[in-house]
């Protein structure tokens, strides 16, 4: 039989509530305690420290470097007074570049108080908490305290020296100059600005003058940069620029082109200015020529240079069939003048003494190694003549400087043809004579009398060619130059088919509406006063129908005009207009092509009548006798 043992448990003593606050408070009374006698303690400890310096410095405190300890204050401040020289022996050195300043602390407003610096030095380790004053006197007499001297400074006596030092640092922002007088170029460069800052400098000697140490203020100057410092670059420019004519080219000019033009350097100096731009972070100057000056003189010299490009000039050689050159192509040009205006400025401003023009090369449609299956020019398709007897020596000049504008010339496929932009100025210079022309209503003297047969001959080969034509103008009157036949004979049906040509007011125009290239012959002959004119191309099928009314609605001449014409002299005589009478007559044509109609058109002209006029000069006797007796204007 067995027995189990009884288990045991350990109960804690319940406590009451009496019990555990009596405990709590015997805790905090134990602690107040000993709190207490530690301060109790430490206050005894701080008293008898100071009992045992009493009006004395406590050990380990020292000013600027200079032991004071264990000294009364009257005795500190002495010996202060004799050691802390600084205000008057110390330096400040103020630095401008090479320049040295240097001044003694007291002149600049700093005197020492060793009186209040031996004071503040007693009071360490008495003025503040427990805590605190036990702070100091133990950091004191284990690793030495050292306190700065109490200084006092008149920072209006610095400000004052400041302001005398800025007198010698001062100075003004002087632009640089560039000027252009004649051909004399004179230039002085500018100068930086530079101020001194008194107030930000005055914080760093403040701070220097505290240390008690020698030692270098930096000296705060603002400086301000000119909008320009410098002009040599611009006027050695200059210099170069006026010391040679200044030349404008052709790019790649040949033989013939026109150019170089030069500026001499008198002219160029008046046209030049001085301006100015920005660069960086300032500006520069630029020598700029003036525009108004310049721009007259490219524009004058865009007329010289510029022209069309003209294609290569043929004949046709009716025995070979082929087309051989008779004057080589012209390369058109063409004068960018704003362009070249830039151009020029940036060159000046640069000092160079010449430039090439902006100039655009146009290359012709048609060069000299061009043959006729290229052009499509084959065989003749068509040639008219025209015959011009009486004609005066002058009259036949201008007939054959007219049409030798027109010997040889392409028309391209689908192009409308100008007579007037092929024949240029008719001019004396340009090989024409003074004859009778019809203007304004009378037949005067002037300039290219006869251009009028060529374009007379120009339409009737256009006429009989079948070619479109958007521009004919009748003469005023009938011309009986125009209805004149290889006999001599006058035949009224070719009355209607002149062309007048005033130009750039009244042209002669006709369109190559053929998918070929049409070339274009002239032949004056000074013997059989002819001129005919030929056209090549390819046929192309067309045919010509035409018929003429012939003079419709004719009205008879006015009686003969004998008058006096001031500008004669005594017994000269002249038959200046000649009878013509009036009419209205009419050409209709029609243009076919493999039988069927192209196009049909008409050319009505209405001829006005026309009277004979007689001239005679101021003091001739009897000019009517002398008329009959010439057979003019007799009605």
């Amino acid at each position: 039989m067995s027995t189990t043992a009884p288990t045991r448990r350990f109960v804690r003593p319940r406590r009451n509530r009496t019990e555990s606050g009596l405990i709590w408070l015997q805790m905090g009374l134990a602690l107040f305690g000993g709190l207490a006698l530690f301060l109790l303690v430490l206050s005894m400890m701080t008293l008898g420290y100071r009992l045992a310096y009493a009006g004395r410095i406590f050990p380990g405190v020292s000013v600027a470097g200079v032991d004071i300890s264990g000294m009364k204050p009257v005795e500190a401040a002495v010996k202060l007074s004799g050691a802390l020289t600084y205000p008057y022996s110390g330096r400040v050195v103020f630095r401008d570049g090479n320049k040295l300043w240097a001044e003694t602390p007291a002149r600049l407003g700093m005197v020492f108080d060793p009186g209040a610096t031996a004071e503040a030095a007693f009071n360490l380790g008495r003025s503040g908490s427990l805590f605190t004053n036990l702070n100091d006197q133990l950091n004191a007499a284990q690793v030495g305290v050292d306190l700065p001297p109490i200084n006092v400074f008149d920072q209006r006596i610095a400000y004052a020296h400041l302001q005398n030092l800025a007198l010698e640092i001062d100075r003004p922002v002087i632009e640089a100059s560039l000027n252009i007088n004649g051909l004399d170029v004179s230039a002085q460069p500018g100068q930086v600005g530079r101020s001194l800052s008194v107030d930000s400098t005055l914080v760093y000697l403040n701070a220097q003058v505290q240390s008690f140490r020698d030692g270098e203020v930096p000296l705060v100057i603002i400086e301000q940069s000119p909008e320009v410092l410098d002009a040599a670059v611009q006027a050695e420019a200059a210099r170069n620029l006026l010391s040679a004519p200044f030349s404008m080219s052709i790019p790649n000019a040949q033989a013939g082109d026109p150019g170089p033009w030069q500026i001499q350097p008198n002219e160029l100096a008046t046209m030049l200015r001085v301006g100015k731009v920005r660069a960086g972070n300032g500006s520069q100057y630029v020598i700029q020529l003036d525009r108004a000056s310049l721009q007259p003189k490219l524009e004058e010299i865009s007329k010289q240079v510029n022209r069309k490009a003209q294609n290569a000039r043929f004949i046709f050689n009716d025995g070979t069939g082929q087309v051989g050159p008779i004057q080589a192509s012209t390369i058109g040009l063409t004068m960018d003048v704003p362009g070249s205006l830039e151009t020029v400025e940036n060159a000046v401003a640069q000092g160079q003494q010449g430039v090439l023009l902006n100039v655009s090369a146009n290359q012709p449609q048609v060069s000299d190694t061009a043959n006729g299956a290229q052009l499509g020019v084959t065989q003749l398709i068509s040639a008219q003549t025209t015959y011009f007897y009486g004609s005066t020596a002058a009259r036949l000049q201008n007939i054959q400087a007219a049409s030798a504008k027109f010997h040889g010339l392409l028309v391209p496929p689908g192009a409308t043809f100008s007579m007037g932009e092929y024949m240029g100025d008719v001019s004396l210079d340009n090989g024409f004579a003074e004859a009778m022309i019809i203007y304004g209503g009378k037949t005067i003297k002037g300039v290219g009398g006869g251009v009028c047969q060529v374009s007379t001959t120009l339409f009737r080969t256009a006429f009989f060619a079948g070619f479109p034509i958007p521009e004919r103008h009748a003469h005023a009157y009938r011309v009986y130059y125009y209805e004149q036949l290889k006999s001599g004979a006058k035949d009224p049906t070719l009355a209607g088919f002149d062309a007048t040509v005033y130009f750039p007011l009244v042209d002669f125009k006709f369109t190559n509406d053929s998918p070929h290239w049409l070339l274009m012959e002239t032949y004056f002959s000074p013997t059989s006063y002819s001129l005919t004119w030929k056209f090549y191309s390819t046929p192309d099928g067309r045919t010509v129908q035409w018929e003429t009314t012939g003079p419709t609605n004719v009205v008879p001449a006015p009686k003969p005009v004998i008058q006096l014409n001031p500008e004669f002299s005594q017994d000269e005589i002249k038959h200046v207009d000649y009878a013509a009478e009036g009419a209205d007559v009419t050409l209709n044509r029609t243009v076919l092509r493999d039988g069927k109609i192209l196009f049909a058109d008409k050319f009505f002209t209405q001829y006005q009548p026309w009277a004979d006029v007689c001239e005679y000069g101021p003091g001739t006797k009897d000019p009517e006798k002398l008329f009959k007796k010439k057979g003019w204007c007799q009605g």
